[in-house]
């Protein structure tokens, strides 16, 4: 049984990544929904023990929703993201996160990866994100996206977050780091898996709110 949003339901963000939350706050501003982040209500960061992203994702938004559940009927979204490597076998992965260290040094994670890289001619890489939505009764949705590029050397712009600076996605010749928010946006891993969410659940103005069900196929889940 699917399940969508209506417009002005509360929607928690499950991260602490401020750039993930900017981004997805955009994505969601068109559709009257009130992105409150995961500090704000006190959501602890939970460890990501998955073996992939949607284990990742899913992990935190049941947790989220979890501890919510008895304090209201809020949503719970979470992302759960990364950089796939051809050449390094699709690392970093669900590590991308943790190859910044703990001091969130994204600096050095490019660093990492342009070293582990070397001379390697497979510059070839994408952006994998998953976001999970998660009910008080338990109730998740996956929807995963992905966007293909491939990386450069030395890092290019400051816009954008984490390794957006190496990262050319196909069809262009500048960095999500050098982009325009509003291009990346739309094109970006986050906004396809964005994109099938919306389509799967969002509730438009013709809806019948009081109809809880959609098809049985979850796209991207």
């Amino acid at each position: 049984m699917r399940r969508r949003l209506d417009t002005g339901k509360r929607l928690v963000i499950a991260s602490h990544n401020a750039g993930k939350v900017r981004e997805i706050a955009a994505l969601l501003a068109p559709y009257r929904i009130a992105v409150i982040d995961a500090t704000t209500v006190g959501l602890p960061e939970p460890e990501e023990t998955g073996d992939s992203f949607v284990a990742n994702a899913e992990l935190k938004s049941r947790a989220g929703a979890g501890q919510l559940a008895a304090e209201s009927d809020d949503i719970v979204l979470a992302d759960d993201s990364g950089l796939a490597v051809t050449a390094l076998d699709g690392a970093p992965g669900i590590y991308s996160a943790r190859w910044a260290g703990p001091e969130r040094d994204f600096g050095k994670a490019m660093a990492l990866v342009q070293e582990k890289l070397a001379d390697t001619a497979d510059r070839r890489a994408c952006f994998v994100s998953v976001l999970s939505l998660a009910w008080p009764d338990g109730q998740v949705q996956n929807y995963e996206g992905t966007v293909a590029g491939y990386l450069t050397w030395p890092p290019r712009g400051d816009r954008g977050f984490g390794y957006d600076p190496m990262f050319v996605p196909d069809g262009y010749e500048i960095t999500f780091g050098e982009m325009d928010p509003d291009e990346k946006h739309r094109i970006s891993h986050r906004a396809v898996a964005f994109g099938k969410m919306i389509a799967d659940c969002l509730a438009t103005n013709d809806d019948d709110p009081s109809d809880d069900d959609r098809g049985d196929d979850s796209p991207g889940a």
